[in-house]
């Protein structure tokens, strides 16, 4: 129980990452960053606030002979890089809720965004437009929320989250470099984690669907995503797991509107990579957890490729100590 509730407090806090270089399916990429949910995604976690301050590092390239729009234009070669530090805060509700434990979170996010792409071949108004161009910046992305539900049966855990963005007033259709979406987008899921203290085995998986609105100043709208997330791992210690996770992300249904001048341009991608966490005590009732993780795409489809690291340090309250005691009963 006690191991449990450690890493869940502190590994559920990693979906607030969801800051990215904010180019939609219109670009090439989506509100949803896949690999957001990792290990014990769905493990209840101690009731109370909870923080997580995660940086991450967001590299993607595709070559020439992929288009894609960027800010209105049709544009080829594209180079992006992202770093971005994440501030989120979550609150535990101890009082169940239709029989689960319910949490609320909110973030934001600043972070520097570098782009380039080697030509545009339109502009706005049909010109042709040759040449490399670059832009970078310091910015802002939008509010992200996000509610979840999440009820224990021993050792299975399932979870029903959704979640969204409030969008700030830093997104520029005529930049090539933002954090900020530019849209409202909604995305609602559900989630199951194993996790058996005896052998320290866990594995988690969330899958989910996205609906976008569209982008006025584009006058473009993403299709429905449909996306999964995964994560295997082993408790070496009570203090430390290692393993890997992964994800699937395909876009269902075609871009949509004016702007979407390459048709339906639905994407697709997979990726995997390997995981390190470690969890030790702070003062006053608190506990910290440390967790590294990266992704590497492939099987891109109308996406460029590229590859993710997190790097997220979390703070939550430590789980009673008679807790460790006692078996994994209890049902929220």
């Amino acid at each position: 129980m006690r191991t449990r509730h450690a890493f869940g407090a502190a590994v559920a806090l990693t979906w607030l990452a969801c800051p990215q270089t904010a180019w939609a399916d219109a670009g090439g990429l989506s509100f949803w960053l896949p690999g957001i949910f990792g290990s014990l995604a769905a493990a209840p976690a101690v009731p109370g606030w909870s923080t997580a301050t995660i940086y991450l590092h967001l590299q993607s390239s595709a070559g020439g002979e992929k288009d894609f729009i960027r800010g209105g234009n049709v544009v080829a070669g594209l180079n992006a890089r992202a770093d971005v530090v994440v501030q989120g805060f979550t609150y535990t509700f101890a009082t169940p809720l239709l029989g689960a434990q319910a949490a609320v979170s909110i973030l934001g996010a600043p972070g520097n965004v570098d782009v380039g792409i080697d030509a545009t071949l339109t502009g706005p108004r049909g010109n042709t437009i040759s040449g490399s161009r670059s832009d970078n910046r310091w910015t802002f992305a939008d509010v992200f929320y996000q509610g979840t539900l999440k009820w224990n049966q021993g050792v299975h855990n399932e979870m029903v989250y959704v979640t969204g963005n409030i969008p700030s007033g830093t997104y520029d259709v005529n930049r090539l470099a933002n954090l900020s979406f530019g849209f409202v987008a909604v995305d609602a899921g559900a989630g199951y984690t194993y996790l058996n203290p005896k052998t320290g085995n866990e594995f988690s998986i969330v899958g989910g669907l996205t609906y976008s609105f569209e982008n006025t100043a584009l006058q473009y709208q993403n299709g429905i995503d449909f996306h999964v997330d995964w994560a295997a791992s082993h408790f070496l210690s009570k203090n430390m797991l290692v393993g890997l996770g992964g994800y699937y992300f395909q876009q269902l249904t075609g871009d949509s509107g004016p702007g979407a001048r390459l048709g339906d341009f639905k994407g697709g991608v997979l990726g995997i990579g390997p995981q390190v966490g470690f969890i030790f005590p702070l003062n006053e009732g608190y506990q910290g957890y440390l967790n590294l993780r990266g992704f590497r795409d492939f099987a891109a489809e109308n996406r460029p490729e590229g590859w993710t690291a997190w790097l997220t340090f979390a703070v939550s309250p430590a789980p009673p100590e008679h807790a460790a005691s006692k078996p994994i009963t209890r049902k929220y």
